[in-house]
């Protein structure tokens, strides 16, 4: 994961009034919570919007008066009509201790099954995965050039150095298909009569098969 910095202040007081007065002064309560105690500060809007409003995974050092912590956010909460960043919790990181992150995945590349005719659709958008935080990436490239159509990327096709995924090893990350009414289009054309065969007229019922031949009579 990629490293930022961010700076914080102790909270000596902590309520709904007092949360309020911080957000009033361009600031947002904060709790850090995964160490020897939870800690209480708040940090400038701003800057926490640069790692809220963001796809990338980050590590966090955050710096508390001095007292440097590696982090990453955990949770987050929004106002609801103006979507400012009303309160996040942080959560410490270890660097010898495995974490779980939710990353994001990115799909690079031009499948060959979209140049024949398919649709490149993106199934997960985030993967949740273990390891230590130095081999987490920020987020999960997968190169989709080779997919063909009708071909599908799953969970276990993926090969990252350092993490395991905790998903489903068969979930369908990615897929190209037909369009629905191009794949619609197709099964008519396959069920249609071969070409030359004729079509009985509209209300006309089938011939009735020959009746079969008689049998000359027993001779008394």
């Amino acid at each position: 994961m990629n490293k930022v910095a961010l700076s914080g202040s102790p909270r000596t007081q902590t309520g709904t009034k007092y949360a309020a007065q911080l957000r009033r002064d361009q600031r947002v309560p904060c709790v850090l919570y995964g160490g020897g105690s939870t800690v209480h500060f708040s940090v400038d809007e701003a800057e926490l919007k640069k790692i809220v409003f963001t796809p990338e995974m980050n590590s966090i050092e955050l710096d508390i008066e001095g007292n440097k912590t590696l982090a990453m956010v955990h949770e987050k909460q929004f106002h609801p009509t103006s979507d400012r960043v009303t309160h996040v919790d942080f959560i410490e990181l270890k660097e010898d201790r495995e974490a779980r992150v939710l990353l994001s995945v990115r799909l690079n590349g031009q499948p060959a099954g979209v140049r024949e005719g398919g649709k490149l659709s993106q199934i997960k958008r985030k993967l949740l995965v273990k390891g230590l935080p130095a081999n987490i990436p920020q987020h999960l490239d997968v190169d989709v050039t080779e997919l063909k159509l009708n071909g599908t990327v799953h969970v276990n096709d993926l090969k990252y150095k350092g993490i395991t995924f905790l998903e489903r090893p068969m979930d369908v990350v990615a897929s190209v298909k037909l369009p629905k009414k191009v794949e619609e289009a197709v099964a008519v054309t396959a069920g249609a009569p071969a070409a030359g065969a004729a079509a009985p007229a509209a209300g006309a019922t089938p011939a009735a098969a020959p009746a079969a031949e008689a049998k000359p009579a027993a001779k008394k």
